[in-house]
């Protein structure tokens, strides 16, 4: 979110998933109202519902979750008051990962779903999200239509035309029965260890992965407001590689604050990365002739070692701009129903709307269960090729196709043969242009963007 402007209406608000600040700085309660007034707008209208009751004569229903971060206390006070006030029933989900509320709003007939959380971002950021019905991400063309109504003037309800706010707690469990109806076999005979980043699953992954039949070590559970991903998570797996091997699990999950994330660590602590969990679970869903299409699709972030496993067993890869709402949409337009990044959002289209953690670790320790191999023999499937990744700071994006940036590519991609890659992407937030090299080496991966890197800040100084 852009904090250079002291107007908070200038500038795109939304950028790849949702708005997102330093609470109560950047993202105010004034705000977080002001937007879900206009998203209760827009999105009803877009659904050819005007009035605050629905042509079917029901209200129009809104549900609202949030992770166990301070600020969304009044955050989601300021959320669920634009909605009331505009005219929508609420229900509040209370603390909860993304595809929980994502799920729950399909599941109990939402016009429309909010989450407030800032993922993997530490405990002073916070965010909020805005689902259409049947759980999906909005696209830019609705997110900058809400940002253009921001402020507008409209007729509020009043007396009996006001939305009324319920709490819904319980239907946490109509989502981990969600989860445990979507395994193709149980996972008795497992020990995991799962992170839950003192985040938004501390309650549901460990529930669900019990009810499955896992026995479970739980850590990272103990929120208290401002612990979130603070060094826990699936982007601080220290700890759980070391409480894997204290505790002779098979294998451990970690995710993010509001678990749309997965990763994992094999029982001697080994690494597993999004793209080789994706990898595990497309061969698997292949195997069972229900991949469709023989096709996944990812970022162009994903390893090359992903794209060759792949091609190896017969599957096509679709890449896709970085951001998972742009692997569901290629999903969507094209049939699909498996994708996901390198960060561990896996999108399973058949059971989910959106990347969803849990259903992630749930279906991997299925395939683990299932096949008698352990999760370091299933992850040999993919070879990662050695990456490097240099953010160049403080130049100019629109000099990214520079022709002598362009020439030093081509001569690094002829040097780099079939088993490198070279990929230079501008910041769609920031005055940096990001340098990634992938090559048979670390070091000859770390020459050749170091190279890249220095041709970029000349060349697009």
């Amino acid at each position: 979110m852009p904090a250079e402007s002291a107007d908070p209406f200038k500038g795109r608000l939304f950028g790849t998933d949702g708005v997102r600040g330093v609470a109560g700085s950047d993202l105010t309660a004034e705000l977080a109202m002001d937007l879900s007034v206009a998203a209760a707008h827009v999105l009803r209208e877009s659904s050819g519902d005007r009035a605050p009751v629905a042509a079917s004569g029901r209200r129009a229903l809104a549900v609202v979750g949030r992770d166990p971060r301070a600020s969304g206390e009044f955050l989601e006070a300021a959320v669920v008051a634009g909605l009331a006030s505009s005219g929508m029933d609420v229900l509040r989900l209370g603390v909860l990962p993304t595809p929980a509320v994502a799920y729950l709003t399909s599941a109990l007939g939402a016009d429309l779903g909010v989450v407030l959380s800032a993922s993997h971002n530490p405990a002073p950021d916070n965010g909020i999200k805005f689902l259409s019905r049947g759980g999906y991400k909005l696209s830019d063309a609705v997110e900058d239509e809400i940002e253009r109504r921001l402020g507008e003037k409209w007729d509020r309800p009043v007396g009996g035309a006001v939305g009324r706010v319920r709490d819904a707690y319980g239907e946490a469990d109509r989502y981990v029965s969600h989860l445990l109806s979507t395994l193709p076999n149980m996972l008795d005979g497992l020990h995991v260890v799962a992170d839950c980043a003192h985040g938004a699953a501390h309650m549901v992954a460990p529930e669900a992965l019990r009810r499955a039949g896992a026995t479970v070590d739980a850590i990272g559970c103990a929120p208290d407001g401002l612990n979130i991903n603070d060094g826990v998570g699936s982007t601080h797996l220290d700890r759980l590689r070391e409480t894997v091997i204290e505790r002779g699990a098979d294998l451990g999950v970690a995710y993010d604050g509001d678990a749309d994330r997965c990763l994992a660590v094999t029982g001697d602590g080994e690494v597993v990365d999004g793209d080789q969990i994706m990898a595990i679970l497309a061969l698997s869903l292949h195997e069972q002739g229900r991949l469709a299409k023989d096709t996944v699709v990812a970022t162009v972030m994903s390893n090359l070692g992903f794209k060759l496993a792949l091609s190896k067993a017969g599957l096509t890869l679709i890449e896709t701009a970085v951001g998972d709402r742009y692997v569901l949409e290629a999903m969507k337009e094209r049939g699909l129903n498996f994708g996901g990044e390198q960060s561990g959002h896996v999108i399973m289209l058949d059971h989910a709307t959106t990347g969803d953690g849990v259903l992630t670790s749930l279906h991997l320790l299925a395939v683990i269960a299932r096949s008698g191999r352990s999760l370091a023999d299933l992850a040999a499937v993919m070879t990662r090729l050695p990456q490097v990744l240099i953010n160049v700071r403080d130049v100019s994006k629109a000099k990214a196709s520079e022709p002598a940036l362009l020439e030093a590519v081509s001569m690094a991609e002829r040097e780099l043969g079939e088993r490198g890659r070279v990929l230079i992407r501008p910041s769609g937030t920031e005055p940096m242009i990001r340098v990634m090299v992938e090559a048979e080496s670390h070091d000859q991966a770390e020459s050749v963007a170091g190279r890249l890197a220095d041709v970029v800040r000349m060349a697009c100084a």
